[in-house]
């Protein structure tokens, strides 16, 4: 009998036991994601923007997370996340992967070797040299027992969103910019940061592919960017920018292909949708795929006026779930 494997990708978007005026408490979070957790039957979750929980004299950890999936079956998963020098959780925006199967390898990657330096030109007063442009959080790559010999290679991953990057002087205040230059100058470093991650992992599944030609990869998470994009298309490798067909067994596949159109969407933005969260599969693994999900019925629109994260203690990504059967 076949073996059904569920790969999900969930932006749960600032994941945290703080409370504010601004922001819902975790209870009421938990409320509202636990069965949407439920929902996903996830062998195997990736999940962003889980944030750190500080205690006195004992290392920041992921207590909000465990409290989210306590008593729900994803409590007996194995779990991997990114973690600072130090060993503890960074105190924002960490990558956890959930896994039903054994854990065999746990790597996270920020290589200082490919990013760039520049000089930004807008800023006041003016840069004196170009400095290096860094990423905002690693990449976290996990390797997966499922048996029999078979090894499923998963990397999770957060892109840097489309919001501009800050440049000194050109700013009024966090929402308003001084001049167009200076906000284009800030698109275009975010841009930068993306792809050039984006670079790094598309290196990995390389690397990866190297060593295993056929290997079974999932890449999921938050590209900030639609499939089509260059940033998704840079760590899809796909033969049409390529032209060279030794490379076909190397293209990697987004699965939200086969949702129809109209359902193609992971995020809200000013009354649009926008499909930001991707499962990207080696064509090895296609072989066993059976179709995606994409759980947006009840998503929410945040980029309008006055609604605050204290009015959605949903999160303003959907799930997006593949499903393969495994022989």
């Amino acid at each position: 009998m076949p073996t059904t494997l569920r790969i999900a990708t969930f932006n749960v978007e600032n994941l945290d036991d703080k409370e504010s005026d601004k922001t819902p408490k975790l209870a009421d979070r938990i409320a509202i994601l636990r069965p949407q957790l439920a929902r996903l039957r996830a062998d195997v979750l990736c999940l962003q923007e889980i944030h750190g929980q500080e205690h006195a004299n004992a290392p920041r950890d992921l207590a909000a997370l465990l409290a989210l999936i306590d008593t729900t079956p994803l409590q007996t998963h194995q779990l991997a996340s990114t973690l600072t020098a130090a060993g503890e959780a960074y105190n924002e925006r960490n990558l956890v992967v959930l896994s039903r199967f054994p854990i065999l390898a746990r790597e996270q990657r920020k290589s200082d070797e490919g990013q760039p330096e520049y000089r930004k030109i807008t800023a006041v007063p003016r840069e004196p040299a170009a400095k290096k442009i860094g990423w905002e959080r690693p990449i976290l790559y996990v390797k997966l027992d499922l048996g029999l010999g078979r090894v499923l290679h998963v990397i999770n991953l957060h892109l840097k969103s489309k919001i501009p990057t800050d440049i000194a002087g050109q700013k009024k205040d966090t929402y308003t910019w001084k001049s167009a230059s200076g906000w284009a100058e800030g698109a275009f470093l975010s841009v930068m940061k993306r792809v050039g991650q984006a670079l790094e992992v598309r290196m990995l599944v390389d690397e990866i592919f190297d060593a295993e030609p056929n290997a079974w990869v999932a890449v999921c998470g938050d590209f900030n960017a639609d499939f089509d994009e260059v940033t998704v298309n840079a760590i899809r490798g796909p033969i049409e920018e390529t032209n060279n067909h030794e490379l076909t067994m190397r293209v990697l596949v987004p699965c939200e292909k086969t949702v129809p159109e109209p359902s193609r969407y992971s995020l809200w933005h000013l009354g649009q949708g926008a499909m930001l969260d991707h499962v990207l599969v080696s064509r090895s693994l296609l072989a066993h795929y059976r179709g995606t999900e994409i759980h947006n019925e009840v998503l929410p629109d945040e980029s309008g006026a006055f609604r605050t994260d204290l009015k959605f203690p949903e999160s303003d990504h959907a799930p997006v779930i593949a499903e393969f059967e495994i022989p």
